[in-house]
């Protein structure tokens, strides 16, 4: 395969240096890179059909999903007749009575609809955090099969919770386990999933934590979304969150903290101690109006992701969000660039924990890559790249997705989507919406 005429955004130490070129590809990895002057009225032309030909359009590593909630997938358009006015009112009538309904056939079609939805937004790669507690046995290995045929590469967890009982809680820990023993491999990684502080109990958590030690496992758990996280925990355990996970040994640098509001200093210094992330999800967050990151106090040494929280799989609008609310917290342009920039290379050493080989699209790299609907009106390289993408090519959809060589989706449309599986989503879907309305 061939990519002519593109600009190709390589990670070089910390550093993007964009080169227009061209760029061959083999047996799955970069063999070839050629630079050449940029002038759109002398573009090589397409070598065979194989030749994908980029017209001027920017290339970069595909986008990551640092959490997402592929169950969530078929809510939209649900009749919810409860009480949505507070985040556990939205819990209690929405997402813990969706989740109590699902079975394997709906989770296969949740599945099948987050990896169309994330191939559109240039996503091949998904940490997903998911709940099913009535159906955990082998969910999170249909939610990998599916993904997998659609080159999408994850890293899976069950979400561990005690707002259901003994049995179901175990439940959780026991799909956790098995996927792990019986079902990661180069494609799926596993992480231990936890809901929240103020369902989970102590004893759940001692267990936990021995689990994380025998597994050498990171924990995927939600911190702090909402103020109730805080205020439940401090009643019923007389301790805020952060505390519990930290007295129990439950973080590393392979743990994922989604959301981190409210957070005071102490929890700051926890996290950073630590080295866990934490996953922003800001369109999420204001839809549940459950308040905003404080940037100002974030230290530094912090690792910072972005996901979307299963609300939706465009990881890029959720970045310009981020710029956005780091400019309206009143962080200077310097300080706000130095943000994402920081926190693109923090989610590309991530990353790399779960999968090595991620690529930089440098020589003999992986093939993995997107290219977004962006020719650059200006000349673009290293010094420039980060105008260009928060004000250029974070605006724009994307025209092409390549995993391991293979093209997944060009010229916006997506290879193997057909009507049998958009007919599945529907099906199900509908089935999910008559249950919920009986709930």
């Amino acid at each position: 395969m061939q990519i002519i005429n593109a600009w190709i955004c390589q990670i070089i130490d910390n550093s993007i240096l964009p080169i227009f070129g061209n760029m061959k590809i083999q047996e799955g990895k970069i063999v070839s890179i050629s630079e050449k002057d940029f002038d759109l009225s002398k573009l090589d032309k397409p070598y065979n059909d194989e030749t994908i030909d980029a017209q001027g359009r920017v290339v970069t590593i595909p986008n990551v999903n640092y959490h997402d909630h592929i169950y969530s997938r078929l809510a939209k358009g649900l009749d919810i007749k409860g009480d949505m006015s507070n985040f556990p009112n939205i819990l209690k009538n929405l997402w813990w009575k969706l989740d109590s309904i699902l079975d394997l056939d709906m989770i296969r079609a949740s599945a099948q609809m987050a990896a169309l939805e994330s191939i559109s937004n240039g996503v091949t790669y998904v940490i997903d955090h998911h709940s099913s507690p009535k159906c955990a046995k082998n969910s999170l290995s249909t939610i990998s099969d599916e993904l997998k045929k659609f080159s999408i590469r994850n890293v899976l967890c069950f979400e561990t919770t005690d707002r259901n009982g003994e049995k179901l809680k175990k439940d959780g820990l026991d799909e956790n386990q098995s996927f792990l023993n019986s079902i990661t491999d180069n494609d799926s990684k596993s992480l231990l999933g936890l809901h929240a502080s103020f369902t989970l109990n102590n004893e759940t958590l001692e267990e936990a934590s021995k689990l994380v030690g025998s597994n050498n496992w990171g924990i995927h758990v939600h911190l702090c979304e909402d103020i109730s996280d805080v205020s439940i925990s401090k009643e019923k355990f007389n301790r805020r969150p952060m505390q519990r996970f930290s007295n129990f040994n439950l973080l590393n640098e392979k743990s994922i903290l989604a959301h981190g509001i409210h957070l005071n200093e102490e929890d700051f210094e926890l996290i950073k101690n630590s080295g866990a992330s934490l996953v922003f999800n800001i369109d999420s967050n204001m839809n549940n109006f459950v308040g905003l990151q404080k940037y100002k106090m974030i230290p530094a040494d912090i690792p910072i992701l972005v996901g979307t929280d299963g609300m939706h799989s465009n990881v890029a609008r959720s970045t310009k969000q981020l710029f956005l609310q780091l400019r309206n917290s009143g962080l200077s342009f310097d300080d706000s660039f130095k943000f994402i920039i920081k926190s693109y290379f923090d989610q590309h050493k991530f990353v790399k924990q779960f999968f090595p080989d991620f690529t930089t699209l440098n020589l003999n790299d992986r093939a993995d890559m997107i290219i977004w609907d962006y020719v650059p009106p200006a000349p673009i390289n290293d010094k420039n790249f980060w105008g260009h993408y928060v004000y250029g090519i974070l605006e724009r959809p994307i025209n092409t997705v390549i995993q391991k060589g293979k093209v997944l989706m060009n010229d916006f449309k997506i290879m193997n989507e057909d009507k049998s599986i958009n007919n599945n989503i529907y099906m199900q879907g509908k089935m999910l919406s008559e249950k919920f309305n009986k709930e």
